[in-house]
């Protein structure tokens, strides 16, 4: 659909979209030529589409137009626990509620991935298309336990960047490399390093004097021109990418001319982008206002992702109770209003960043606070809570 003679308007399909549609006309064609026949029926195309959900979620393409249909009716149809492979990945992911896109790209996307990233990239074939529930079983356990790996793994390439960066001051860009860094977890450590510090940043494994290098950008600054242009310029030996991701191979003793040419090229577009830095909200609402009413209403205009992102709500003047760490780096917190209605909201990796420390020694103090409720079914009663994008001192200080 991205050819210059296609005049589909269907650009934003991921693969797995184009593949669906080949299918549809295939089975046109057939049903045209009457090849089914009463002992040879149509295949139920429909019953693909949680396949179909899933691939256009996990490849990150604009939720609207009809990948959004794909991905609304085929959440209805994995609900209904059809595939083998999914059926089991949900069991060993312990979901036990209606699956969301939300599902898609961080609970089963990141599983099926691992066995590429850090065991056996056939994994993940072999589990969707298995109609053996014990082999799926089997699959979907090594699959998870190549997730946890993945995950140590990101959280020790995440420490020694952070190690190594330090305090990044002014420097318009984030750059990180290492010995040994493993190539499957560089993308998403890029992607930790650049919601933190709220600038682009390039993470780089070496290994034998070559550097596999993964990189995210913030909105505004496009990565991908900058490191085709060091490619270009002599810097890699290969490089390419987008406006907001971009892969490279370097010489390990480039290393410092490739982050000084990108430092020059990005700065005044880095900066800028930081002053023009502004948190849009959809609706403000009062904390009884954001209840589980509400957000039955807001997931009628779901699925949410790229392109048809999640209402931002907004909570003005309101006061935490309690506040403390779970897990890893998660800041939770409860929150008040002058009436005593109350919210948990959490703040997920944020218990050593800027926000979280704010929120942390904010006890007692009115914050407004910015961001997506979701449903909490922990317990007997479902509720509400709310999860973070941001906050501020409800009285303007800093």
């Amino acid at each position: 659909p991205n050819r210059i003679d296609d005049s589909s308007g269907l650009g934003n399909l991921a693969a797995v979209g184009v593949v669906f549609l080949t299918l549809v006309a295939v089975q046109r064609q057939l049903r045209a030529l009457g090849y089914f026949t009463s002992d040879r029926p149509e295949y139920p195309l429909v019953n693909l589409l949680d396949l179909v959900a899933l691939g256009t979620v996990c490849d990150v393409v604009p939720l609207t137009g009809l990948n959004r249909v794909y991905v609304r009716q085929g959440l209805k149809v994995m609900a209904q626990r059809q595939n083998i492979g999914l059926r089991a990945l949900s069991d060993v992911a312990r979901l036990d509620e209606r699956p969301d896109s939300g599902h898609l790209g961080f609970v089963f996307g990141p599983r099926i991935n691992a066995g590429g990233r850090v065991g056996e990239a056939a994994l993940g074939t072999r589990l969707l298309s298995t109609n053996d529930p014990a082999e799926a079983a089997q699959i979907a356990a090594k699959l998870d336990g190549y997730n946890r790996d993945r995950q140590t793994l990101e959280a020790d390439v995440t420490a020694a960047a952070l190690a190594q960066i330090g305090d990044p001051g002014d420097d318009p860009l984030i750059f990180a490399h290492g010995e040994g860094w493993h190539p499957g977890v560089i993308g998403i450590v890029a992607g930790r390093l650049k919601d933190r510090f709220g600038r682009p940043a390039i993470v780089i494994g070496h290994e034998d004097g070559i550097g596999k290098g993964s990189g995210r950008s913030i909105s505004g600054v496009d990565l991908g021109n900058a490191i085709i242009d060091a490619r270009q310029a002599g810097l890699l030996r290969a490089g390419g990418g987008h406006a907001m991701a971009a892969g490279l191979t370097v010489d390990a003793d480039k290393l410092d001319a490739l982050r000084d040419h990108l430092d020059s090229l990005l700065r005044a577009p880095i900066l800028q982008a930081r002053l023009d830095r502004a948190l849009t909200v959809d609706v403000q609402v009062s904390v009884a206002g954001a209840s589980l009413e509400l957000l039955d209403d807001l997931v009628k205009i779901g699925p949410f992702g790229v392109g048809n992102p999640a209402p931002k709500i907004a909570l003005a003047n309101v006061t935490i109770e309690r506040c403390d760490v779970v897990g890893a780096d998660h800041v939770r917190l409860f929150i008040s209003d002058q009436a005593k209605n109350r919210l948990k909201v959490m703040a997920f990796r944020s218990a050593e960043t800027d926000l979280g420390a704010s929120l942390l020694g904010g006890q007692g103090r009115r914050f407004h606070l910015v961001g997506r409720l979701k449903r909490d079914d922990w317990g007997k009663t479902p509720k509400t809570e709310m999860h973070l994008i941001d906050a501020a001192y409800a009285d303007g200080s800093f």
